[in-house]
């Protein structure tokens, strides 16, 4: 029997087209996306973890805190762990992306993920009492990290004081971000940090 994320999705042939986040983007087959922790232990065991899940992950999260996203204190969806709201969230959110595109949704979160991760970043470095910042690469895992992070936001962002459900904000972002929309709340994210780190090269 075919394993079938969901019951649905067949991810045996999605694709990769950058090649340097193929071992970060695990598409391990499962029907539900929750391993109970499994796997978070140790170092670097994200990686094994399906990449449906880690955006699962994201969107349990209780917004961005105490930093502004465009001005803003974006807070969640109230699902800060509660998986099983997470969860039904991005099954919903995929199911209006394979009814506005006709495409594996699983695909289209690929695309999107390898299109919103931002390849350079600046970090900050001390020397002699003078604090400068440097740009720096962005390491694999972190690009995928920051890409799920940012689709997360994006969702809270679209479905943010108004009557749009975390699901459809969630897959608006999804069709945006996998076409590279500049409209793209996570394109934007990644735009503005790669501008930021060009300045400080």
């Amino acid at each position: 029997m075919e394993t079938k994320l969901f019951g649905k999705w067949d991810t045996s042939g999605v694709v990769l087209k950058d090649q340097t986040l193929v071992r970060q983007i695990s598409l391990s087959p499962r029907i539900v996306p929750h391993s109970f922790g499994k796997g978070t232990k140790h170092a670097y065991q994200k990686e094994t973890l399906n990449v449906v899940e880690r955006l699962i992950n994201k969107v349990m999260r209780s917004g961005q805190g105490k930093r502004k996203l465009s001005g803003k204190y974006i807070r969640g969806r109230g699902s800060c762990g509660k998986k099983l709201q997470a969860i039904r969230i991005v099954e919903g959110a995929f199911d209006i992306v394979f009814e506005q595109t006709k495409e594996n949704p699983v695909q289209v979160l690929v695309r999107a993920v390898e299109n919103a991760a931002p390849r350079e970043d600046v970090t900050r470095l001390k020397k002699g009492g003078v604090a400068y910042s440097q740009a720096v690469d962005v390491a694999p895992l972190k690009r995928v990290d920051e890409s799920l992070k940012n689709l997360a936001l994006a969702g809270f962002y679209g479905s943010f004081n108004n009557n749009t459900t975390a699901a459809e904000a969630l897959a608006k972002e999804l069709v945006q971000a996998a076409k590279d929309d500049s409209n793209a709340q996570s394109i934007k994210r990644r735009n503005e940090v790669e501008r930021v780190a060009l300045a400080s090269r």
